[in-house]
């Protein structure tokens, strides 16, 4: 794959993980729970992603 491919790639990563974070963040979700869902996105950012699409916590 090609720099630039990968570049765009990673920029959409980066621009979903952030979408997940802030509707993390906006959730209703206990401190913990939402703490735990944080360090998914951040330590594991497209596992922690597909994972937060699927059971993860939607904002208000």
């Amino acid at each position: 794959m090609s720099i630039e491919i990968t570049g765009i790639l990673g920029l959409i990563l980066l621009i979903c993980v952030i979408y997940a974070l802030l509707q993390v963040a906006q959730s209703n979700e206990s401190s913990t729970a939402k703490l735990v869902w944080i360090l998914a996105l951040l330590f594991l950012p497209f596992l922690g992603f597909i994972i937060w699409l699927f059971i993860g916590p939607r904002g208000k």
